[in-house]
């Protein structure tokens, strides 16, 4: 079992759990990521507010509402972990523990560190990055150095190697967490993890540098949605506009975004325009590709979201494209936020996906061709699941017929006590899973 815990309290960064890095509330990061671990069977969120536990069952994960007295700025993570242990039935025999202020856990570092514990290779793992830090604490005789010599400083490359603890995940067996009561029991052993990626949020500051480097550790190819919706001017168009002497504008599109949009509606996928702008190039632009428009509009997101749910649709499955400050709070509405790659910065950093198009060069086309690569990506996965489904349906049924043929065939001598009926117990080893 993997559990987060993720109280609604914080007093260096507010509401910090649900900041977005790349689109995403931080919770919802942590629980993606645990739910893509191949050996983690449960994912678990405790928490003791609302709007965290409702993106979190919204992300897949089983909630666990966290009391008063375990929600306090004192209140330690291990409370909280023996609290959802005993909380839900069933027995885990190893317990994972996930924090969502780190936003870049990697689900095959998280399974390594399971597969260790399930090995018994260890009892306990942390992960870690390697540090290179000359550390320092200030004395009455003035500054010491902690771990190392400063009369005697080696080369990088000559120093024993050190790690420090990232705070991203920890997996310990699920026995020796209950005796003792905390995280770093019996073997201890270091899952490393890449340095880019090690970071823990605790302050505005750590805030602004996950979401900086967010395009470079949190690349997604596909776009796995089921509807698109796209701002007009910087992301169909260069954001450029051109007057004419008798003060009439112009704007330049770009022909691939209109093959792209043309895949999209071949494929069924509802689109939409939104945009602030007034003129009608807009609508005429929205009428040459044959997709819905709403223009002349205030308030994107309360457009964007009456449009979802006229469609009926699951906004976490809806793309919504922008480029500028005025796009922010649609792309808030949705669980695809994707910025052109020549947005405003602030929408950069908002976005789940960056383009490598820009505006009015190819960004749309690119969108469009990401998207059908997703939707290919899941008919794939859903013909293996149905394949696998149906195979082990045929391997149950010749198991069944292979063992009633043989119950109807043997002859049990009669010196047997035993009736012929009687079925023999199954064994198999026991291994704990998280």
């Amino acid at each position: 079992m993997a559990v987060v815990p993720a109280r609604g309290g914080s007093k260096g960064v507010p509401g910090k759990n649900l900041r977005r890095v790349a689109g995403v509330p931080l919770v919802v990061r942590a629980v993606r990521a645990a739910r893509a671990a191949g050996l983690v069977d449960d994912v678990v969120v405790s928490t003791d507010d609302a709007a965290i536990a409702e993106a979190a069952r919204a992300a897949g994960a089983i909630v666990v509402d966290r009391p008063a007295e375990l929600s306090g700025d004192t209140a330690s993570s291990e409370a909280a972990l023996l609290h959802a242990l005993g909380a839900l039935p069933g027995e885990y025999g190893i317990l994972a523990f996930l924090q969502a202020t780190s936003p870049f856990i990697d689900p095959a570092d998280l399974d390594a560190a399971i597969a260790r514990v399930r090995d018994d290779a260890a009892d306990s793992v942390l992960a870690a990055a390697p540090a290179h830090e000359f550390l320092w604490r200030e004395s009455p005789d003035g500054a010491v150095g902690t771990n190392h010599d400063h009369a005697r400083r080696l080369r990088r490359q000559d120093a024993e190697p050190q790690f420090r603890e990232t705070g991203a995940f920890y997996v310990v067996r699920t026995d020796l967490f209950r005796a003792h009561e905390h995280r770093f029991v019996g073997r201890v052993a270091l899952q490393v993890v890449p340095e880019l990626t090690a970071i823990e949020i605790d302050t505005p500051d750590d805030l602004a540098v996950a979401r900086a480097i967010a395009p470079l550790v949190s690349v997604e190819t596909a776009i796995d949605v089921d509807a698109v919706i796209t701002d007009f001017d910087g992301v169909h168009t260069d954001d450029r506009v051109t007057i004419d002497e008798h003060g009439r504008e112009a704007v330049a599109a770009h022909r691939g975004d209109g093959l792209g949009i043309a895949a999209l509606r071949g494929e069924g996928i509802p689109l939409l325009i939104v945009s602030a702008e007034r003129n009608p190039v807009v609508s005429a632009r929205a009428a040459k590709l044959r997709i819905d428009v709403r223009r002349s509009v205030d308030d994107k997101r309360a457009v964007v979201e009456a449009w979802i749910a006229d469609a009926g649709l699951d906004p976490e499955r809806v793309a919504y494209v922008g480029n500028d400050v005025n796009d922010l709070a649609a792309m808030r509405a949705v669980g695809w936020p994707i910025a052109v790659a020549d947005a405003h910065p602030a929408v950069l950093a908002a976005a789940r996906v960056v383009l490598e198009h820009s505006g009015g060069h190819g960004a749309v086309r690119e969108v469009a061709e990401r998207v059908l690569l997703g939707r290919a990506a899941s008919v794939e996965a859903a013909s293996v699941e149905a394949a696998a489904t149906d195979a082990a349906s045929v391997d149950a049924a010749s198991v069944g017929a292979a063992s009633a043929e043989a119950a109807a065939t043997v002859d049990v001598p009669a010196t047997v006590g035993t009736p012929a009926t009687e079925e023999k117990s199954a064994w198999s080893p026991s291994v704990p899973t998280a």
